[in-house]
């Protein structure tokens, strides 16, 4: 399915980074491999939050920097298949993404489907298999923590979304616990507890990567139109980053611990 001008299927950025964390952004991109033919969608449609999580690779670049650690970018549209959906799942490959019909991803057969998860989906996670492996077994014995960055849309199936950022997570509330209250510390911002929603419903990349190894984990979520410009997604580093680094200092936290 790839082809020789098509980009790989991730991105590492700051490899030797060496805090112990890996950074990952399941919905870095909205590219499509050009054998798919744009799916059958326009421009407009790929540039829309159904194609990739606006503003989320720009946040996720930065904090690898500021937090001198590795990120790790899926290089395909969530259209393409979802790298944050078990395979098989029927929203992973989807067919009606926000009331957009994909034409490219209707009957599909066997073939096409394992095409993407064989030349995108793997690829994606054994890279953060990887990144988390190396980490710890350089880390003097702490197990590395795992984040994930994503964005959403202002408004979903009608309903406006109030939350500046939310805070996913399933069982383990070590990250995710001291997040919630250092961000509630500004009176000015709306933070959601698994809004928009829930952690405990979606989330492979971190059940896999984390929770099954017993990592801290948590997944981050902006919303979309406070990232939509290199000022927005500047300033919303900065304010997560801020909560991470203090967040991180507790040495407790790199452990392997199983809820």
């Amino acid at each position: 399915m790839l082809g020789p001008k098509d980009p790989p299927p991730f991105t590492v950025v700051n490899p030797d980074g060496r805090f112990p964390l890996v950074l990952v952004c399941d919905h870095a991109s909205n590219a499509v491999p050009a054998a798919l033919k744009q799916l059958g969608l326009g421009q407009g449609e790929l540039a829309r939050h159904i194609a990739w999580d606006i503003g989320a690779a720009g946040v996720t670049r930065r904090l690898a920097a500021r937090l001198d650690a590795p990120a790790v970018l899926c290089g395909y549209s969530r259209l393409v298949i979802d790298c944050n959906r078990p395979p098989g799942d029927p929203t992973s490959i989807a067919e009606l993404s926000d009331g957009t019909f994909v034409l490219g991803n209707r009957a599909l057969g066997d073939a096409a489907v394992e095409a993407r998860v064989n030349e995108v989906f793997w690829p994606y996670h054994q890279a953060i298999t990887q990144m988390l492996a190396q980490h710890w077994r350089h880390g003097h014995g702490r197990a590395p923590a795992l984040i994930a960055i994503h964005s959403f849309t202002p408004t979903m199936n009608g309903f406006r979304r109030p939350w500046h950022l939310g805070v996913l997570w399933n069982r383990d509330s070590r990250l995710a616990g001291p997040l919630l209250d250092r961000f509630r510390v500004d009176p000015e911002l709306c933070v959601g507890d698994n809004e928009p929603y829930s952690g405990r419903e979606v989330g492979f990349t971190m059940d896999t990567h984390g929770g099954a190894a017993g990592l801290p984990h948590v997944e981050v979520e902006i919303r979309q139109d406070l990232l939509a410009d290199e000022v927005g997604r500047e300033r919303w580093a900065t304010v997560v980053g801020d909560v991470l680094v203090a967040v991180l200092r507790d040495e407790t936290l790199y452990a392997v611990k199983h809820y």
